[in-house]
Order: C-alpha cells, then sequence, then structure tokens
C-alpha cells in the first residue's frame, strides 16, 4: 500500500507544472534508496540536451536518438535494470515518459547511442522496451511546448532486487511506478533539460 501512495505522490507533484522549482525531483517522493552512478558520451548532469535527442516532432528538429548511457556501482546483490525517461515538466497531469525498459539482465552496465529507436538490435536479450507517452516502443526525444519554460527530462537507471518483472500487459506508467517502488534497492539518474521559446 505504502509503493502505491508514494507512486500516487510522483505524479500528483506534477499537477502545479510550472510552479515545480529545478530543486524539485520527482523520485524523491518515492521510498529513498542508495546511488550509484550514470555517465554518458551525449548528455550531461544539468545540461541542455543535444539536437539528436530532441523530438522530430513538434517542430523541434530533434532525430529522437537515444543518449549513451553506462552505469556502475549498484549493489552486488542487484538482480536486473529498469531505464526510465521523465519529463515531470510536461503540460499534462503526470508528466510525460519518453522511454521505458524492463527487464535489462544485471550484466548489462550500458547501452549504445541510438539504442532506443523502434526495434532495436542494440537491445540485451530479454530487455522489453514499454510504450512510452505517445504508445510507441521506442525513445521518443525532447519536444516541450513553446513558451512552457525549461523542462527536466530524468535518465534514470534503477536496479532491482528481482531478475525479471512480469506484468499480464504492459504496464501503465503508475503500474510500473509502482513495481520500482517495490523492488528498486538503487538507483542513478542524470538530469537534463530543453526549452523552445516559440
Amino acid at each position: 500500500m505504502k509503493h502505491t501512495i508514494a507512486c500516487l505522490v510522483i505524479f500528483l507533484t506534477t499537477l502545479p507544472l510550472y510552479a515545480q522549482t529545478p530543486a524539485t525531483r520527482p523520485y524523491d517522493k518515492l521510498p529513498q534508496v542508495p546511488a550509484f552512478t550514470l555517465t554518458s558520451t551525449d548528455i550531461k548532469e544539468g545540461a541542455k540536451l543535444a539536437t539528436p535527442q530532441m523530438g522530430s516532432y513538434n517542430n523541434t528538429g530533434g532525430l529522437d536518438v537515444s543518449p549513451q548511457l553506462a552505469w556502475n556501482g549498484f549493489p552486488k546483490s542487484t538482480k536486473s535494470f529498469v531505464l526510465t525517461v521523465f519529463d515531470p515538466d510536461a503540460p499534462m497531469p503526470g508528466g510525460f515518459w519518453h522511454w521505458e525498459i524492463i527487464n535489462i539482465p544485471m550484466s548489462t552496465v550500458q547501452l549504445p547511442t541510438d539504442a532506443g529507436r523502434a526495434k532495436s538490435k542494440e537491445l540485451p536479450l530479454g530487455a522489453v522496451t514499454l510504450p512510452n507517452g505517445a504508445k510507441a516502443l521506442q525513445f521518443f526525444g525532447a519536444a516541450p511546448p513553446a513558451g512552457s519554460g525549461k523542462h527536466r527530462y530524468i535518465f534514470a537507471i534503477h536496479a532491482l532486487d528481482v531478475a525479471r518483472l512480469d506484468f499480464p500487459q504492459a504496464p501503465t506508467p503508475e503500474q510500473l511506478c509502482e513495481a520500482l517502488g517495490k523492488h528498486t534497492i538503487a538507483r542513478a539518474t542524470i538530469t537534463a533539460w530543453a526549452i523552445k521559446e516559440k
């Protein structure tokens, strides 16, 4: 029950959408877990997203190319990973989920650039891409609406205490969030940003 409540809080905190301060971090509302290290050759903590990681829609001019990601320092008891990319500042209740992959084997510690394209062959065996906020099975680049201010994009690797998450059908973000609340033992994040003035 406590995980369901915590999961609801992460969505409810996005409702006052542009009133959030940069210090507001949605994952702070979930049960706290140790941090480990996430790095990338394509994105940097606190930096603006480059054109490849922007969306190819909404007149953004991007390419929907997912960034290279690598992680280390996670607990030895880790049995699998989940990757999520979340925009808490999107103009809709619950924010916008740009990329979700479950059942990443614990032996996998990096993903190459553009591993998030549709029907990618770069994902490890057993990993499952879930529908993003646009119902597409791929990485959806950043495309904040014009005039909506700076949007944060939280790239997160969640270390889990189970080898796989099983759902009867593709889970909603709320259902995935609840499962993460139950099984996450450590988390690593990079938060980048994007803005569209007009």
